[in-house]
This record gives structure tokens, sequence and C-alpha cells, in this order.
């Protein structure tokens, strides 16, 4: 196998610096508040994943209590809404791990 044939894979959090506490927004999250987008649900989100809600409605609560960011307008049965914040947060999330993917591809290949 050649070494050019290898390549990094970043792996991205943000995390509230004033906190002791180690929970963040990495792509665990990233992914579970991404499947909120796109089916208006936590709870489907969650199956989607393989994940019971009550862990879902867990990380969520932690992660919004670390960050100090509300993720979701709940609408009870209706399901839930990521709120402006959240869609800020998540698309910045998203370009910069993109960004960082793609950085750390090209130095690799440099340094090597």
């Amino acid at each position: 196998m050649k070494l050019t044939s290898l390549k990094p894979r970043v792996k991205l959090t943000i995390e509230n610096p004033k906190s002791k506490e180690s929970v963040a927004l990495g792509p665990g999250v990233a992914a579970l508040l991404e499947g909120v987008r796109e089916t208006g649900s936590l709870n489907a989100s969650a199956k989607r994943m393989g994940m019971a809600y009550s862990k879902a409605w867990r990380i969520v609560k932690e992660t919004e209590d670390v960050l100090g960011v509300n993720f979701l307008d709940r609408d009870g049965a209706r399901g839930s809404t990521l709120t402006p914040n959240c869609i800020k947060l998540l698309d910045t999330y998203w370009a910069l791990q993109k960004e960082m993917q793609e950085k750390s591809e090209a130095a690799f290949q440099k340094l090597l």
C-alpha cells in the first residue's frame, strides 16, 4: 500500500471553554440535529441513528446546557424544529468540518 493512498480524518468538536463539562457539539450531536432538520422530529432522528429517544433528549439537553444555546423549538406531538441559533451553529459546524478536512488532506499529502 502506498502512503499517498491514506488520508486523515478530522473530527471537529465545538465546546464552551468556560465549562468544566466535557460535553460538546461533535459529529454525533451534529448528525442528530441534522436529522431533526430533515425529519422535523427528534424521535425520528434518534430512530434513524438507532438511538432511544430518551438518550437523544438527554444528549441534546446536556449539550444545550453546556454550550448555552437552545437547539430545538419543541411543539409537543407535532415534533421539533431547529432554532435560528442552532441552524447557524450547525451550518458553521459543517462548513468548518469540510474546510478542516480538505486542508488536512492537502497538508497530509504535502508532508508525505
